[in-house]
């Protein structure tokens, strides 16, 4: 399994709105790919912080899921946010 945790580091309110505007819909698409074990993003105390966490299957499935995102409205409205993410591969 695949796990990626971080965040998403917005600068201003206006990105923090962006975020939350298009986060049901990335979410719901996100859920949906092919490998997909768990997929949240939850705002944090600091309105300009959200925490994200994801795992899937195998490093493929995460990487799939990464260039789908790459091409969509989700990174074309949040693209210039900063993302600070760690990925670590959890073995059993």
């Amino acid at each position: 399994m695949i796990r990626l945790r971080g965040h998403l580091i917005c600068q201003t309110s206006k990105e923090a709105a962006a975020v939350r505007w298009n986060l049901p819909q990335h979410i719901a698409v996100s859920r949906a790919s092919p490998g997909c074990l768990s997929f949240e993003v939850e705002q944090t105390d600091d309105p300009l912080v959200f925490e994200v966490m994801e795992s899937f299957r195998t490093r493929e499935d995460l990487e799939a899921h990464q260039a789908r995102t790459h091409a969509s409205p989700w990174f074309e409205a949040t693209r210039q946010i900063l993302r600070d993410y760690r990925v670590e591969e959890l073995r059993d």
